[in-house]
């Protein structure tokens, strides 16, 4: 049978969701992989130096607040 997928991309099997709000660890990791490129996006911000040219970075602490809130929400909602 052929993986589902999504404008190219490979859809995670409903397994593997089942399995991170069981708690496993690998299944968890896999679901936060897949969502790292979304997330980035999201995290990406523009920040300028001392000579005012500008970066574009990812703001960490605000990646790892939102990869705590998609686990809390896969694994509390029942």
């Amino acid at each position: 049978m052929k993986q589902p997928n999504y404008k190219g991309r490979e859809l995670l099997p409903y397994s593997v969701i089942e399995a991170t709000r069981a708690g496993e660890a690998d299944a968890v990791d896999r679901v936060l992989r897949c969502y790292d490129g979304y997330i980035n996006k999201l995290c990406t911000r523009k920040l300028y130096d001392e000579y005012g040219q500008p970066h574009v970075r990812v703001d960490e602490f605000m990646k790892h607040r939102l990869q705590i809130k998609l686990i809390h929400s896969i694994v509390i909602t029942t």
